[in-house]
Formats: structure tokens, C-alpha cells, sequence
């Protein structure tokens, strides 16, 4: 779902595209945020699986028009259609009015260390992510015995603070260098689940609840930022498809990992620890990353 909103935003903004692409992924906290809201309405009138069917319903409706309408990147004549085109999309231009599309080869990206520091360090805080959010409300009701609703307060509050995390994140971007910008993102991550783990207090759950909320809201809005900072966008859609490819298997394997930690100890404090050691292991991963310039980006790709 993500890329091809990533790639479009990619190529239509430049030095503004840490606000884009904040302001666009501003739809998933709101949005997350409304489902948690409505579905004990829907679930009530409809059953769990008619409230499944018209979110569906709702997602064509309101989606299919959007994405069919616009386009792949702004107008050629770099005038009122869209934002002044850098120079790789000026090129592009050219190339498509000629008939032509210039494909950037993809193998001097592989053998660069960059790729991979940015992959394990993507890798380790979306398995963080994961396994924390997707445990939560069951941490919350096994572990510290929350009710369902006093549980979706919990969970509905940090996907609210999220929306406050991409536009944070997304302003830092386009000021300081989104090396230091993933690195806070990160910490966020790895810094709110001892809160989870510091007694269950409300105090405790709703700190958490802001701190990672900021660092969720990032999250995934800053992985193709760094990308597209250090390979340039002519590469941007192909390389995303490899880092979130490996990015969701560690997004699926991080819960069952939690949850079988959670099954074998009866108590979500280890499996919780061992996200706060992937996360920093993903932090230090970013740090080691270097910051290139628009021009080294181009005689790399």
C-alpha cells in the first residue's frame, strides 16, 4: 500500500518532501484513528463480519477515485500543474516526450553498504514496531487486565499522537539531516516500551502512548526519505519493493516471536525487552549510515 504513495510523492516534491509526505500520511493516523472509533458501532449493528464488509466497501468508495485521477509525476512545463521539477525530473520529461524511459540499473545499490545499513536498520524498528502494537491490547488485557474499551483508549490514543508524529517528522526532514531525524525516530521507538513495562500505571500507559505514537508516526513515512536521500528517485520504486518486502517479514515474524515468548513465560516482559535490543540494534544501524549530496546521488545512480 505504502510505495506507490511514496514513489508518486517522491517524484513530485523535492525539497519539500519530508512536509509531503507527512501531510500524506497524515490518512493513516486519522484514519486508524476513526476505525477504532467506529467499529464497536459497526460490530454491534452488523457483526465483525459486516463491519469487516463495509470498510471494504468504504475503502473502494473513497480510495479507487483518488488514486485513478492522479498523476504520475507533475507537468513537464514545470509551471502551475505542479511544484518546479528538479533536474532528474526534467530529464524524465524529456525522456517520455522523446518515447523513451530511462531505467537506472539497480546493481550499484547492492553492492553499496548504505542499502544494507538501511535495510537492517528499517528491518529492526518495523519488527519493533510490529510486535509492540500488535501486542498491546493483548498486553493490556492479559498482562495488566485492562477492559476492552479502557484497552482501545490506550491503543486509539498512540495512533492519535501518530498523527502529530508525521507532521513533527516530516517538518524535521526538511530542516535537519534525515540521518539525525530516522535516529530520533528510532530511539522514540526503543525509549517507549519501558514505559510499558514500568507497572502498568495510567501515567506510565498514556507517556507511552505519546512516545510511541511520535515514533510510529514516522516510522514509515522516513524509510523512503532516507532512501530516496541516498539513491535518488529514479531507483526509489524498485529499491522500496526490496526494503519493505524484507521489511514485512520482519513486521509478520516479530509478533509471533513476542507471542511465543508470551506463551512459554506467561508474561510479556521478555519478548517486550528483546523489541527494546532490536530497535537499538536498528538505531546503531542508521547511525552508521553516510549523508551524501543531490550530486553525489546522481553519479551513484
Amino acid at each position: 500500500g505504502p510505495l506507490p504513495n511514496q514513489v508518486l510523492l517522491s517524484r513530485w516534491f523535492d525539497k519539500g518532501r519530508g512536509k509531503a509526505m507527512g501531510f500524506a500520511y497524515l490518512g493513516i493516523g486519522v484514519g486508524g484513528y476513526l476505525v477504532l472509533k467506529l467499529s464497536p458501532s459497526l460490530v454491534g449493528a452488523f457483526g465483525w463480519r459486516g463491519a469487516l464488509q463495509w470498510l471494504g466497501v468504504a475503502i473502494v468508495v473513497l480510495a479507487l477515485p483518488l488514486a485513478y485521477f492522479v498523476r504520475d509525476e507533475p507537468s513537464s512545463d514545470g509551471g502551475s500543474a505542479g511544484p518546479k521539477r528538479s533536474g532528474l525530473q526534467e530529464e524524465s520529461g524529456l525522456q517520455e516526450r522523446s518515447g523513451t524511459r530511462s531505467v537506472a540499473p539497480l546493481g550499484g545499490v547492492f553492492r553499496d553498504p548504505a542499502f544494507y545499513l538501511l535495510a537492517l536498520g528499517s528491518m529492526c524498528s518495523i519488527a519493533a514496531v510490529g510486535g509492540a502494537n500488535q501486542h498491546l491490547k493483548l498486553y493490556l488485557s492479559l498482562d495488566l487486565k485492562y477492559s476492552q474499551n479502557a484497552a482501545a483508549t490506550i491503543t486509539s490514543t498512540v495512533l492519535f499522537c501518530s498523527i502529530f508524529g508525521r507532521l513533527l517528522m516530516g517538518w524535521l526532514a526538511d530542516r535537519i539531516p534525515k540521518k539525525f531525524v530516522m535516529i530520533l525516530i528510532y530511539l522514540l521507538v526503543a525509549g517507549s516500551i519501558p514505559l510499558l513495562l514500568s507497572g502498568g500505571s495510567t501515567m506510565s500507559l498514556y507517556a507511552f502512548s505519546v512516545v510511541f505514537g511520535l515514533g510510529l508516526g514516522g516510522e514509515y513515512m522516513i524509510i523512503p526519505l532516507m532512501a530516496a536521500e541516498l539513491f535518488g528517485v529514479r531507483v526509489l520504486g524498485r529499491l522500496l519493493g526490496v526494503i519493505l518486502t524484507a521489511d514485512g517479514v520482519a513486521e509478520a515474524t516479530s509478533p509471533m516471536l513476542v507471542g511465543y515468548l508470551r506463551d512459554h513465560s506467561a508474561s510479556y516482559r521478555s519478548g517486550f525487552i528483546l523489541l527494546i535490543f532490536i530497535a537499538l540494534a536498528g538505531t546503531v544501524a542508521v547511525a552508521l549510515l553516510p549523508r551524501r549530496s543531490a550530486e553525489q546521488v546522481q553519479v551513484h545512480v
